[in-house]
């Protein structure tokens, strides 16, 4: 097989969005030359200009100087694949209106990409798909007739916010269906970590599904307990912290809040879409996660009248620390809240929507406030106001 006719090391099929862009400049950190390609055009200039589309801690250090080293660029010009040995797939996988899986963007890709894939080129996976979704990629390059095309599974595992740290010390999840395809992919990927777990492309596949249905299921039983200690009166933390106290078996029980965001959410529906809508167990945890907004303000109207006050949501990021409001629940708490108080105010120090306020503005004008999103920053509200925290971010419980 010859690679020879390869100038650069690794081409990335929706390089500059959240896991795309880490993913190139880990590569770039460890030396490989790198170019993201991806179709959208302002990223790419803010890439190119050395400026973050969104924040991840490390990268605002890290972009500047491969750009200067010349490892990394971005482009539009979806020609730039010819040139790169690796090509990895990194594009959304969404669920559609009817909770059933939308690949599209996938076979998109790749039939965007196919007229420039050479002979000798290795395609990597990295989406979150279910099982047959490889199969159909290979599948579609087996027709393109290119010889020497290897394609293998390997699922994105970060947490945003720890990406330039997991992509360095996760093992890295390998599904190659000929042992060429692995050790191709597994040469790749050991670039960046030594731990490599082969799978087949179906295992793997379902690895990942499973793992964001595990961590889903996990945040509802927390939010299930909650609200259970909750009607009857009693803080959900206090119970927690003595569960877990020196008792290994219970430390991983999480606390409550909302459990959203652009992952966890669709990718229990994607498994229970490809077992035929069988899966009462995650269907359950849909109910309970989603429903907590819901939740939260029936507990509200119960202590106040909310129909007089003006309420502040602090917080619309899907998660602490984060820039990200995709699937956030914080706006679900809104429209709720919206049809109920007389007034609603969001604020948020990452999150770019004009339809937020500045934080001091919702501190001075809000009777009450609910931290939807637990920002470091919310950690010392004031004590006049009543704040609803089921985070337990301020220790002052999480009972409302």
């Amino acid at each position: 097989m010859d690679t020879s006719r390869f100038v650069t090391d690794v081409a990335i099929i929706g390089g500059c969005g959240r896991v795309g862009l880490p993913l190139g400049l880990a590569f770039a950190a460890r030396g490989l030359s790198v170019v993201l390609c991806d179709v959208n055009g302002v990223a790419v200039d803010l890439v190119n200009a050395g400026r973050m589309p969104f924040a991840e801690p490390g990268a605002d250090e890290l972009l500047p100087s491969v750009l200067a080293s010349g490892a990394l660029r971005a482009t539009v010009d979806p020609s730039c694949v010819s040139e790169s040995e690796h090509l990895v797939v990194v594009v959304g996988t969404p669920v559609d209106e009817h909770l059933s899986p939308d690949v599209t963007a996938v076979s998109t890709a790749l039939e965007r990409y196919a007229p420039f894939l050479r002979p000798g080129h290795f395609v990597a996976l990295r989406s979150t798909v279910y099982p047959g979704v490889t199969a159909m990629a290979e599948r579609l390059i087996a027709g393109l007739g290119l010889p020497d095309v290897d394609v293998a599974f390997c699922p994105e595992r970060i947490a945003e916010g720890r990406a330039l740290v997991e992509l360095f010390e996760l093992p890295q999840i390998v599904g190659g269906r000929t042992p060429r395809a692995f050790a191709r992919a597994a040469t790749l990927f050991r670039s960046l970590t030594p731990q490599i777990v082969p799978l087949t492309p179906e295992e793997a596949e379902l690895a990942k599904l499973f793992t964001n249905s595990w961590r889903y299921i996990k945040f509802a039983a927390a939010n299930q307990f909650w609200m259970i200690a909750n009607d009857s009166g009693l803080d959900f933390e206090r119970v927690r912290q003595a569960i877990r106290y020196d008792y290994p078996r219970a430390a991983d029980l999480p606390g409550p809040g909302f459990a959203a965001g652009p992952c966890l959410f669709k990718d229990t529906m994607q498994l229970a879409a490809f077992n035929g809508n069988n899966f009462p167990l995650g269907h359950s945890a849909m109910l309970v996660n989603e429903g907590l907004p819901n939740y939260v303000v029936a507990r509200l109207e119960e202590r106040f009248d909310l129909s007089t006050m003006r309420v502040g949501i602090l917080g619309m990021a899907f998660k602490g620390g984060s820039d990200d409001p995709r699937e956030s629940l914080a706006y679900r708490l809104r429209k709720i809240l919206l049809l109920k108080a007389a007034a609603v105010l969001c604020a948020d120090p990452f999150v770019d929507d004009q339809r937020l306020v500045p934080h001091e503005r919702v501190l001075a004008d809000a009777e009450l406030l609910v931290i939807a999103a637990p920002h470091e920053q919310y950690r010392d509200l004031p004590a006049a106001t009543p704040v609803i925290d089921i985070w337990g971010l301020t220790g002052r419980g999480v009972l409302i």
